[in-house]
């Protein structure tokens, strides 16, 4: 599948959290936007930055109306152990199958190290109150993804 671009619905999800808690996409539909990042592991060097820069600028995304949340295909157990080691103040859904990563597009060829396999490629979405896709973020480093969500999300005040 191709990934989602602006103006497409956002898929439907009922995922568990890291705390084995099902979190529906409906609970936040006309609510406040929400920034869905996907990374492909936890506790991996990347995928810790990302989530960290994230968490530090969390008083900011929330007082910008943003909710985030972050989706890999690590069962709840580990996004528990990821999110109370670097004390993530966020949401961390278990995607069993990649079915969720597939609808959104994210889920695809990958080479690393000079082997290809498929995985989760490191994308971002804001999607808006209505369901509808407002952004997405697709060239970016772990290091910059906040910065660069933020300089959006302030651009568009």
């Amino acid at each position: 599948m191709a990934l989602l671009q602006p103006g497409d619905t956002a898929p439907q999800f009922n995922l568990p959290d890291q705390n084995g808690v099902l979190i529906s996409i409906d609970s936040y539909i006309g609510r406040k936007k929400i920034l869905i990042y996907f990374y492909p592991k936890a506790m991996t060097p990347g995928c810790t930055i990302q989530a960290c820069k994230l968490r530090d600028n969390m008083d900011t995304f929330r007082k910008l109306g943003i909710e985030v949340i972050g989706i890999s295909n690590d069962k709840s157990e580990k996004l528990l152990k990821f999110s109370e080691k670097e004390m993530l103040n966020f949401t961390l859904l278990y995607d069993e199958n990649c079915q969720i990563s597939k609808k959104f597009g994210v889920w695809g060829e990958k080479k690393f190290m000079g082997k290809t396999y498929n995985g989760i490629h490191r994308v971002s979405f804001i999607i808006d109150q209505t369901g509808t896709i407002e952004q997405v973020f697709k060239y970016f480093k772990p290091i910059d993804h906040d910065q660069i969500v933020l300089r959006y999300l302030n651009d568009e005040r």
